[in-house]
């Protein structure tokens, strides 16, 4: 929440799946609503504390990039120091 402050996101919804692995990203109820909120337009940001808390499957990380690409949102991890959006930014800048 203090990176959302940080960086004036508003927060529509905080999504927790508690006591639940990030292992894969079909069996979180919590996630599954998330994605839904997305694909509707509701979110554009999608901000987690670290990478290993939106999932820890490669196959699965790439599968949702595919998806935040199709719906315009970015993955904003704040101890990974990693977003969904670099390589948009450097390719746009000519970088």
């Amino acid at each position: 929440m203090q990176l959302c402050k940080f960086k004036e996101y508003e927060v529509f919804k905080v999504y927790e799946d508690a006591g639940i692995s990030a292992k894969n990203i079909k069996d979180r109820p919590a996630f599954q609503e998330m994605l839904a909120d997305m694909k509707q337009g509701k979110i554009n940001y999608i901000v987690a504390y670290k990478l290993d808390r939106v999932t820890r499957s490669v196959r699965d990380l790439e599968e949702l990039i595919a998806q935040l690409e199709l719906h315009n949102t970015y993955l904003v991890c704040d101890k990974d120091e990693f977003t969904s959006f670099y390589d948009k930014v450097f390719k746009s800048a000519n970088l």
